[in-house]
């Protein structure tokens, strides 16, 4: 049954949840990862039981002339992580300033950034013509399942869509069930940062969805409601 949803859309200030597939670590640690497309990728898991602030800096050297580029609204965020898009380069240095309960902060080692290879072969391989290579070897593939950079759940069942450049480009957005029928669409997408309230998708299980960029399909994905919501 087709509808489009009138939704409550509430704007927060949110960066990436980057998902298990750019291998967060648990703060103190963070991974830093080149996922192509001038996209530096910043991500961590946080089990502090308080984090009052937690701030993303980056350095052209890895021990002083660090600048803050964001600091998180929700630190407290078990998964949580920022897509850097206007950094000059791509072996710039990057390090997290996080304040804890009571005063007590600390500044994270620097790191620079890895080529994240889960992303980087996405069809089989064809094999070269040569002799010495073995017979039926196994060639990578794409898994099949990534989660979005763009649109993501947490732990409280809530749908964040992330859009750092929403002021610039036009986007909107279109979320089916499983099978591919219609749920909502929501257009003309201005806010960089949305949520989306959970009842807006009926029930737990998968669901699908469309996110374009000006009129131009820019990522098919689907996101995961589990039951606990």
């Amino acid at each position: 049954m087709k509808r489009i949803i009138f939704l409550s859309l509430v704007l927060m200030i949110f960066t990436t949840n980057l998902s298990r597939v750019f291998a967060q670590d648990t703060l103190p640690r963070f991974t830093v990862k080149n996922a192509g497309n001038n996209r530096i990728i910043i991500g961590w898991v946080n089990n502090y039981p308080v984090t009052k602030q937690i701030s993303i800096q980056r350095s052209f050297d890895s021990l002083k002339n660090y600048k803050t580029i964001l600091s998180v609204t929700d630190p407290s965020a078990i998964q949580n992580g920022f897509a850097d898009t206007k950094a000059s380069n791509d072996h710039m240095f990057y390090r997290l300033f996080i304040n804890l309960d009571k005063g007590e902060f600390f500044v994270t080692p620097p790191q620079k950034p890895l080529i994240d290879t889960s992303v980087a072969v996405t069809h089989p391989v064809e094999p070269p013509k040569n002799k010495d290579v073995i017979a039926n070897k196994p060639f990578p593939k794409k898994p099949d399942f990534l989660p979005s950079f763009y649109v993501y759940t947490n732990k409280d069942g809530y749908v964040f869509i992330n859009l750092p450049d929403a002021d610039k480009k036009k986007y909107h957005i279109k979320f089916y069930e499983e099978n591919d029928e219609l749920l909502f669409e929501i257009k003309s997408i201005k806010e960089p940062a949305l949520t989306l309230d959970k009842t807006n998708f009926i029930h737990s299980g998968w669901f699908k969805f469309e996110l374009y960029s000006d009129e131009k399909l820019i990522e098919k994905n689907k996101i995961y409601l589990s039951k606990e919501f």
